[in-house]
């Protein structure tokens, strides 16, 4: 099974599926003209993934703006994740957020929310921070 990576642009973010090292990164922003055309490949990628019965899988977000549609498509890829954690997968997400912008945090809370596998919100690092 093969890795996927896509750039971050002005509106979509930069998506880096790692299968060696069973990982998902989406950080940036996401406000593609047509979301579900571009989170499709991703669906398609974690999919097939996830039927191969993995152990783990780690998800790491940094969204800073989201639009509707794009949560919609985010919605879905934490229903494929609920899923596989109800069969025993391993599912760990890490929302990283802004916690000066109360919007990027509202955003991260909500889906939280809707999900039963372990979902950190953590602090993004301040800017300039030798971390």
């Amino acid at each position: 099974m093969e890795s996927l990576f896509f750039e971050a642009t002005k509106a979509t973010p930069l998506i880096d599926f790692n299968v060696n090292k069973k990982t998902l990164v989406l950080k940036g922003q996401s406000y593609p003209e047509n979301a579900f055309k571009f989170y499709d490949p991703v669906f398609l990628r974690i999919e097939n993934y996830l039927s191969t019965s993995p152990a783990e899988i780690r998800v790491d977000i940094r969204l800073s703006y989201v639009n509707t549609s794009s949560s919609k498509c985010i919605m879905m890829l934490l229903e494929k994740l609920e899923e596989a954690f109800k069969r025993g997968v391993n599912v760990q997400l890490n929302w990283y957020c802004d916690m000066e912008n109360e919007s990027e945090v509202e955003c991260a809370e909500e889906f939280q929310e809707d999900i039963s596998f372990p979902f950190k919100i953590i602090p993004e690092l301040e800017k300039g921070s030798n971390d």
